[in-house]
């Protein structure tokens, strides 16, 4: 009922302006797109003539090097964009072990070449050193902010870009294939991890480089590679590829709600919940809950356990919900 809701809203769009568009785009970014020009070709085929440019933003950075899944969120949705910035995600990434580049990837200069041999129980004993909790510092050339600037601007000033090292975790490292001098890896990461630093770093252990010729974003958040639609996917049925905003707060808990209460939260007014009532109950305490009334998403909120009952604070409010209920 709820996906049928919202593709209705999708389908409206077009005509009329009470319902726009919110929903995410699980793009297969082509290669040599940046993520901003990945977004920007969304706005210009989302957006109507005559009619406020749609907004839109992508759920994680990937450079013009790689391919794969970019989550761009439209319209009300663009509200959630950290639900995909702080998730897990998986790569399969291929790297060079005869040279390293000043961006860690075949585009950038040339900085040094390696002659060395390695041996696959070589690389294997040190892909090892490289699962769990390990401290990763950031390439040079990266959208991490210094003193307001952009680490990649600075560096292509020729200044010197010292970025500290941060913790950052390895889920899994598998190794798919050594073809000497080319590694190609599978990877699941946490948040903050940069896949250049990655290869740069077992390029070291090793004595050699590391420099990254290929690299595909696989999974954002445990979202699927089927997920994905291509450029010309989206161009031929640009409605039918946005999926609802509520499939993408899918690992939420989710708390429904009367009518007369639906209409207190969308007034943004805290709610205490009647004993025995059709709750996720809080384990901790608090719990983030997505919010709904017969069947459409008013917004998310904060569960929070008190004495005797549990109080739903509004966290986000949807303006498209309040247009519906108030």
């Amino acid at each position: 009922m709820q996906s049928e809701l919202n593709r209705s809203a999708v389908k409206g769009h077009a005509t009329k302006s009470e319902h726009p568009l919110s929903g995410i785009v699980f793009l297969d970014k082509p290669y040599g797109w940046s993520s901003r020009q990945a977004v920007n070709e969304l706005i210009r085929l989302f957006s109507r003539p005559g009619c406020k440019r749609i907004k839109a933003g992508h759920a994680g950075t990937l450079d013009p090097l790689a391919t794969g899944m970019l989550p761009i969120l439209l319209g009300e949705a663009t509200r959630y964009a950290e639900l995909g910035l702080t998730a897990d995600k998986s790569y399969r990434v291929t790297f060079d072990l005869s040279y390293q580049s000043d961006t860690l990837d075949c585009e950038g200069a040339i900085t040094g070449r390696f002659t060395e041999a390695v041996s696959c129980e070589q690389l294997e004993t040190a892909l090892a050193a490289y699962h769990g909790l390990i401290q990763q510092v950031p390439p040079a050339y990266s959208a991490i902010r210094i003193d307001g600037k952009r680490a990649h601007a600075l560096a292509r000033q020729g200044e010197e870009v010292l970025i500290p090292a941060r913790p950052v975790t390895i889920h899994r490292i598998k190794l798919l294939n050594f073809d000497t001098p080319l590694v190609t890896l599978e990877v699941e990461c946490s948040k903050g991890t940069y896949i250049r630093s990655l290869a740069r770093d077992i390029g070291e252990s090793l004595g050699v480089g590391g420099c990254v010729t290929a690299l595909r974003r696989l999974s954002t958040g445990g979202w699927p590679e089927a997920m994905m639609v291509t450029q010309d996917q989206l161009q031929a049925q640009p409605d039918g590829s946005v999926l609802p905003l509520a499939q993408w707060l899918r690992d939420m808990p989710s708390l429904p709600l009367s009518t007369a209460l639906a209409i207190r939260f969308l007034q943004g007014q805290r709610i205490q919940l009647d004993q025995g009532a059709d709750y996720p109950q809080v384990t901790a305490d608090q719990l983030l809950v997505s919010v709904y009334s017969e069947h459409i998403l008013l917004g998310t909120g904060m569960l929070k356990a008190g004495h005797h009952r549990a109080v739903l604070h509004p966290a986000r409010i949807l303006p498209s919900a309040q247009r519906s209920f108030i």
